[in-house]
């Protein structure tokens, strides 16, 4: 029942029941505000841009420039390349992580002496800056000369690999994926530990083995935490620029340049403002594809 008690003339509380109906609007309303600022100016003014001829190495060439310079985007090989590199990237990084994740999640939540620790070293990469996670890769690991893998390769008697020479988008997928495993560890352990334990008793006592176990119960149980982790990392993923830029700048040639990194190219180091801005739009139109896609494949998966 609804009770109306007047306070002052003209102003009235609406109880419904004993609680006081507040409006939140104007509460919420100042940082939406910042929030829509925060990102609709950036978003205008790359759009701006990206119909403006803007190059801070010709500065007498200026104006509207219409399509231009999308045209010119869409038609330069660099940004097919740029595009199937940043696929490959995100698409390797994924199963890696997704696999590891899986495997080590069913292992972290086997009880064992010392897993406290063991769970809190596995998961220091992610808390690693991707800056110093790739120079670590770089100059510790992958160096040819230097490196632990070449130390190890040498005392093997094989041949030493030069990484980010003979395979230089492997070596940006290796440091990506190392980083983002335990993330997914984190994930798919929490999702672990919300099974049931007598599902898996019933399970033992049936006669079911751990591999049918793992494919009948374990993996069903955690495909909704898989689909986020998918999610999530996809976002992150096509946006990754640091490894590149810290390893290999892009290179050799166009080896690992990816959307971001050819931005980053095209507007900061040939100085070309309105190309750099048409690249945005298209890398701001590629994550909402895949966003929209990601998130009706989850919504489906948590129908069921």
């Amino acid at each position: 029942m609804t009770i109306s008690i007047p306070i002052q003339p003209g102003r009235q509380v609406i109880r419904r029941g004993s609680r006081r109906r507040v409006r939140t609007l104007p509460l919420v309303a100042p940082s939406v505000l910042v929030l829509l600022l925060w990102m609709i100016v950036p978003l205008a003014m790359t759009l701006w841009f990206s119909f403006q001829y803007y190059n801070l190495l010709n500065p007498m060439l200026s104006g509207f420039a219409g399509l231009e310079n999308y045209r010119f985007l869409l038609t330069d090989p660099a940004l097919w390349t740029a595009m199937a590199n940043t696929l490959i990237l995100v698409g390797s990084v994924l199963a890696i992580t997704i696999v590891a994740g899986v495997l080590l999640a069913v292992l972290y939540d086997q009880p064992f002496a010392g897993r406290g620790i063991a769970r809190l070293l596995v998961i220091a990469p992610f808390f690693v800056m991707p800056t110093v996670s790739a120079l670590i890769w770089k100059n510790m690991l992958m160096h040819p000369v230097n490196g632990i893998f070449a130390w190890i390769t040498r005392s093997l008697g094989l041949g030493v690999v030069d990484w980010f020479a003979d395979v230089p988008l492997l070596s940006i997928i290796l440091i990506v994926a190392w980083q983002w495993i335990p993330f997914a560890l984190l994930i798919l352990l929490t999702a672990m530990q919300s099974l049931d334990n007598e599902q898996k008793e019933a399970a033992r006592i049936d006669g079911a083995g751990p591999v049918a176990m793992f494919f009948h119960i374990i993996l069903p149980h955690l495909g909704r935490a898989i689909a986020v982790v998918a999610m999530i990392e996809t976002i992150f993923l096509l946006s990754i620029f640091a490894e590149i830029f810290v390893t290999t700048s892009g290179g050799p040639g166009l080896a690992t340049t990816n959307l971001a990194y050819l931005i980053y190219s095209r507007a900061l180091l040939q100085f070309d403002v309105g190309g750099g801005s048409a690249g945005g739009v298209i890398a701001i139109v590629l994550a909402n594809i895949v966003a929209i896609f990601l998130v009706r494949t989850i919504a489906r998966s948590l129908d069921r």
